[in-house]
């Protein structure tokens, strides 16, 4: 890591002023001393202004991508990394001293970190609440785990996914990990949740949330008052943020 360089970071996303990472990143610079390193947020209205906004930043090394550009920031990279390939979605992005630019996906280590240590061994089946970028890369998780897994879904199709109208009492009793990867919930509308039918979990469920900010969403609170497990993803934010740390300080 060279410090003394200017070097700029952001967070590419739509309506980010709530930035988990531009807070954790100005922060980590502080504690090293690099003040020459800046986390900015990219916040655009569209895909299309990607290479004007973000790319033309003097001094940029590294892009960390959220909601909603984790699958539509694709085309617009020179690479992608195998896993990043195989999932489809990318959360991180690096500049090489090529000028190219490559993808990651540091979503899938997060994810399984922070999510591990709450697996027991009847937990075979889990829910997928939502199909964006995020929920690609904790399917892959999941599959790496051997956990069986369906999407949940507004629009289903195909046999990978269900409709909320078909969370029967059968079917929350087979899933006992569920993981939201909606955006409901997330502050400052933290009265939202998705709509399963909570009352049919027991103790023997997990419920994981991609959402940090509140630290107790509905979604959660409702799990727990059932005696579920619970977990929100600060965790995950926290390991995959070093995991893009650690490309974009590699050599290569």
């Amino acid at each position: 890591m060279e410090e003394r360089k200017n070097r700029v970071f952001g967070l590419l996303g739509k309506d980010i002023s709530y930035s988990f990472s531009r807070g954790y990143f100005t922060e980590k610079f502080k504690k090293m001393g690099f003040e020459k390193c800046k986390y900015v947020n990219f916040d655009i209205p569209t895909i299309k202004k990607f290479p004007s906004e973000v790319i033309e930043t003097p001094h940029l090394s590294g892009i960390n991508v959220t909601i909603p550009y984790k699958q539509e920031v694709i085309p617009y990279l020179d690479k992608l990394d195998k896993t990043a390939k195989k999932i489809g979605a990318v959360n991180t992005i690096k500049l090489t001293k090529r000028g190219n630019l490559k993808g990651y996906n540091t979503d899938v280590i997060g994810f399984e970190k922070s999510i591990s240590p709450f697996l027991k061994k009847h937990h075979k089946f889990a829910l997928i609440l939502g199909t964006g970028g995020a929920s690609k890369a904790i399917a892959y998780a999941l599959k790496q785990n051997k956990i069986d897994y369906k999407f949940v879904s507004r629009n289903p199709s195909g046999k990978k996914q269900i409709s909320y109208e078909n969370l029967s009492e059968e079917v929350i009793n087979k899933y006992t990990v569920i993981i939201n990867c909606t955006p409901l919930g997330t502050s400052p509308n933290v009265d939202k949740y998705p709509s399963i039918p909570y009352q049919f979990l027991s103790e023997k469920h997990l419920l994981f949330d991609l959402i940090y900010n509140p630290e107790l969403t509905v979604f959660l609170s409702k799990g727990q008052e059932k005696g579920a497990t619970v977990k929100n993803g600060y965790e995950m934010l926290e390991i995959q943020a070093e995991e893009s740390w650690k490309i974009w300080n590699q050599s290569k």
